[in-house]
C-alpha cells in the first residue's frame, strides 16, 4: 500500500557472515536510559516544587518549565546533522554531562544563598538544550543495537521505552518522597550524580559500535553543507503523510502533557491531595502503568495490529486523567485513572518508534528524528507556561476541563484522517 512517502519499507542488510548476536551493548545503552531518565524525573518534579515552595507563584512554575522545555525545541530542530558528525555516542556522552553541570548548579547556588530566579532559569534551559540531542542519539542506535542482540525491531523498542517508562516511575515514585524528606535542592544533586552514570555507561559500552561513531566519508563541514543536511530531514518528514501526521497529533498532546505535569498535576497535589508524596505517587502509579503496557507490548506488539491499537490507547491515556482530577475529589479515583492511562500509554511510544524506524533509512534517522522531535515538543514549553497562567487565571478546575477537552480532541484524529491507517502498512520483517 502507497503511503506517500516514495521510500522502500524495511530495512536493508549487508551480505556476508552473520555475527554472532551480542545484547550487551543493549543492555547498556537500555541502562543508560534508565539511570539518566530517572534521574530527570527527579527534576521534573522537584524544580517545580521547589518554586511553588519558594514563591508560591503557579506562573513562576509555568515559567520556569517554559525555560527548560524551550531549548529542548530548538536543540531537536537543529540537531540532526551535529549528531551525525560528532557520533551518536559521543553525542550523548557530552548531553549528560553538561547536564549533569548544569543541574548540579542549581542546589550549589541555593546553599551559597545567591541562587536567582532568572538563574535557576538560566541553568534550566542549558540543560534542556543539550539533553533532547543526547536522547536523540540513543534512541537512533536502536536498529543498529537489536540487530546486534539478535532481536526484532518491535521488541526492542518496546524493552526500550518500557525502560524509559519504569525510569520515569523510579524517579517519580522516589522523588514525592525524597522532596519530602531531603528537599527539592538535595533530589537536584541526586539527578546530577545520575547524568554522570550514563556519561560513563555510555562512553564505554558502545564504544566501536557500527552507528555510533561519527559519520565517515562526510561532506567537508560548512554551513552550506549543514543546511542542506538540515533541509532533507524536514523535506523527508513534510513528504511522509503518516510521520506528519503523527508530528502534528503529538505536538498537542505533548503540549498538554507538559501542561499536566509540570504545573496542573503540582498545584492539585499541593492544594487538594495532601502534598508531594501524593504527587510522587501518583506520578509512580502512572509510570507503573506504562512500564507494564511497554513491557507488554515489547512481547506482543509484533503480533497485533498498531493503528486500532494506538487509537484505543491514545483514547484512554490522554483525556480520562485531567476529567477525573477536575470533577472527583481525593486521590483514589485519580491513582486508578493514572494506572489504567499508563498501561495504555506504554503501548504508544513503541508502536511510533518502529513505524519511524521502518519509514526512515538510516542515514537520514538522526535527521528525520530530530526533525520529528523538535515538532513533537514545540508546543511543551507553551503548555506548562499556559497551564500556569490558566490556573492563577481562572482556577484549577477550568484548566483541568480545557486541557481534557483539547486532549480528547486531538485523540480522535486517527478515527478521522485516512493517513493513520498507513501504520500497518509496513510491517518489518
Amino acid at each position: 500500500m502507497d503511503t506517500g512517502t516514495g521510500i522502500s519499507g524495511g530495512t536493508e542488510r549487508a551480505t556476508g557472515p552473520v555475527p554472532t548476536p551480542d545484547p550487551r551493548p543493549l543492555r547498556l545503552v537500555l541502562a543508560a536510559n534508565v539511570v539518566s531518565i530517572s534521574g530527570n524525573s527527579l527534576t521534573v518534579l522537584a524544580v517545580p516544587w521547589f518554586v511553588l515552595q519558594t514563591t508560591g507563584s503557579a506562573a513562576r512554575a509555568g515559567l520556569a518549565a517554559f525555560c527548560a522545555t524551550l531549548p529542548v525545541v530548538v536543540s531537536a530542530l537543529f540537531g540532526g546533522p551535529v549528531i551525525d558528525r560528532f557520533g551518536r555516542r559521543r553525542s550523548s556522552v557530552l548531553s549528560d554531562a553538561v547536564c549533569a553541570v548544569a543541574v548540579v548548579a542549581i542546589p550549589l547556588l541555593h546553599f551559597a544563598g545567591v541562587l536567582r530566579f532568572w538563574q535557576l532559569c538560566a541553568l534550566m534551559a542549558v540543560s534542556g538544550l543539550f539533553h533532547g540531542p543526547g536522547e536523540t542519539a540513543r534512541e537512533v542506535l536502536l536498529p543498529v543495537l537489536a540487530e546486534r542482540a539478535g532481536t526484532p525491531l518491535a521488541r526492542a523498542a518496546g524493552y526500550f521505552d518500557g525502560a524509559s517508562r519504569g525510569a520515569r516511575m523510579l524517579g517519580a515514585s522516589a522523588a514525592g518522597v525524597l522532596i519530602a524528606v531531603l528537599g527539592a535542592e538535595t533530589v537536584l544533586l541526586l539527578d546530577a550524580a545520575t547524568f554522570a552514570v550514563s556519561a560513563l555507561l555510555i562512553a564505554f559500552g558502545v564504544r566501536g559500535l557500527a552507528g555510533a561513531e561519527p559519520a565517515k566519508n562526510a561532506a567537508p563541514v560548512s554551513l552550506r553543507t549543514y543546511r542542506a543536511e538540515l533541509r532533507e530531514g524536514y523535506a523527508f518528514l513534510i513528504r511522509s503523510r503518516l510521520l506528519l501526521a503523527i508530528t502534528l497529533m503529538v505536538m498537542v498532546t505533548n503540549g498538554l502533557d507538559a501542561g499536566w505535569s509540570s504545573v496542573l498535576l503540582p498545584v492539585h497535589a499541593e492544594r487538594e491531595l495532601g502534598g508531594s508524596v501524593q504527587l510522587g505517587l501518583l506520578s509512580g502509579l502512572f509510570g507503573a502503568g506504562a512500564l507494564a503496557g511497554a513491557l507488554l507490548y515489547g512481547a506482543l506488539g509484533h503480533r497485533l495490529p498498531r493503528w486500532p491499537v494506538y487509537t484505543l490507547c491514545f483514547l484512554l491515556c490522554g483525556a480520562p486523567r485531567f476529567l477525573v482530577a477536575a470533577w472527583v475529589p481525593g486521590w483514589g479515583a485519580l491513582a486508578v485513572t493514572m494506572v489504567a492511562g499508563g498501561i495504555a500509554a506504554g503501548a504508544l511510544n513503541p508502536i511510533l518508534s518502529t513505524v519511524t524506524f521502518e519509514h526512515v533509512p538510516d542515514e537520514l534517522r538522526s535527521r528525520v528524528l530530530g526533525t520529528l522531535g523538535a515538532g513533537v515538543l514545540l508546543t511543551t514549553p507553551v503548555g506548562g507556561l499556559a497551564a500556569g497562567y490558566l490556573v492563577d487565571g481562572a482556577g484549577l478546575t477550568t484548566a483541568m476541563l480545557a486541557a481534557g477537552g483539547a486532549y480528547l480532541l486531538a485523540t480522535l484524529c486517527p478515527l478521522v484522517f485516512p493517513s493513520w491507517r498507513h501504520m500497518d502498512a509496513r510491517r518489518a520483517t
